[in-house]
């Protein structure tokens, strides 16, 4: 029967991930789950053992389990299980071929990112309290958003890459590598400011544009949560996190400019397929804008019916 010898090798599965691959609980869990669907799915149809399980039939497993609504992701983990259970049961001699091998997920949609409005974002820099943490923060908001830095980008700098005199910042980004961005206006104004007082909380030799009551540099949990408190206090009603407002710099700036290579390299995108996500204008942006632009686009006065 397979009832028997698949809960077995499950069993002996398991002890494999357990013992040898040292897998964690959550993953024993999740695997030993997927396994039991596709258990499940054999019973249905009769399938006696493990050895007579074709490719064909995890594809209508997988197929199954995408039209019941597991999304990509889900679907990715659940293949990944069946591969290692049918090396497990190569290795064991009890099959001669990994049936899920060259089968792939469907795609999940890809997640637009969240960002604010442009109103949204400038009732967001604005501070009632004048203290020095709040000139802190509202420099650090400015540059996320002026800037579009990452997290990690931000809470790095340190204040010789900082050249408020030509408005320009040099960041670290991903692999190390490091890109001249941009300091807007209304930044290098609150930098100023910050910088004026900065003096009063920083250590000695501390290195670090942006520091903490301590005098020492900002974690980017620190960064995180002063986002996430001004956000509160200036009612934007969105959980507001700093990569919201690197969003934020690309879609407004891609927006005004339409030019999809300059957001990639202020942004540090090695791929333009990464940025292209940021191309999720509205509809009526782009009639608005085409209404304006095309020479063709919409009747002028004067014009015959």
């Amino acid at each position: 029967m397979l009832t028997g010898g698949l809960e077995a090798w499950l069993d002996s599965f398991e002890r494999y991930l357990r013992d040898e691959r040292r897998a964690s609980l959550h993953t024993l869990s999740a695997y030993r789950r997927d396994l039991q669907r596709l258990a499940a799915f054999l019973r249905a149809a009769g399938v006696a053992s493990w050895r007579e399980l074709t490719p064909a039939q995890v594809r209508a497993h997988v197929a199954r389990r995408h039209r019941e609504g597991a999304g990509g992701r889900t679907l990715a983990r659940e293949l990944s299980a069946m591969r290692a259970f049918f090396r497990h049961l190569q290795g064991e001699g009890i099959m001669t071929g990994n049936p899920a091998t060259g089968i792939g997920a469907p795609r999940s949609p890809r997640r637009l990112p969240r960002t604010l409005d442009t109103d949204a974002t400038a009732a967001l820099m604005h501070a009632e309290s004048g203290d020095v943490l709040a000139v802190r923060d509202t420099a650090m908001l400015e540059l996320f958003y002026s800037s579009g830095l990452r997290l990690s980008e931000l809470v790095g700098l340190d204040l010789t890459r900082l050249d408020l005199t030509e408005g320009v910042v040099q960041v670290e980004g991903k692999g190390r590598k490091s890109r001249r961005v941009p300091v807007g206006r209304k930044a290098r104004d609150a930098l100023v400011q910050w910088l004026r007082v900065r003096r009063d909380l920083a250590g000695p030799g501390e290195c670090a544009v942006f520091v903490g009551r301590r005098g020492r540099r900002l974690s980017p949990r620190a960064v995180q949560l002063r986002v996430g408190q001004r956000a509160r206090a200036s009612g934007v009603g969105v959980h507001l996190h700093p990569h919201m407002l690197r969003h934020c710099f690309a879609s407004h700036l891609l927006e005004s400019s339409g030019d999809l290579r300059a957001v990639q390299e202020l942004l540090g995108h090695a791929d333009i397929a990464t940025t292209q996500v940021y191309t999720h204008l509205d509809f009526q942006h782009l009639a608005r804008v085409y209404d304006q632009a095309h020479p063709r686009a919409r009747r002028r006065r004067g014009d015959s019916s």
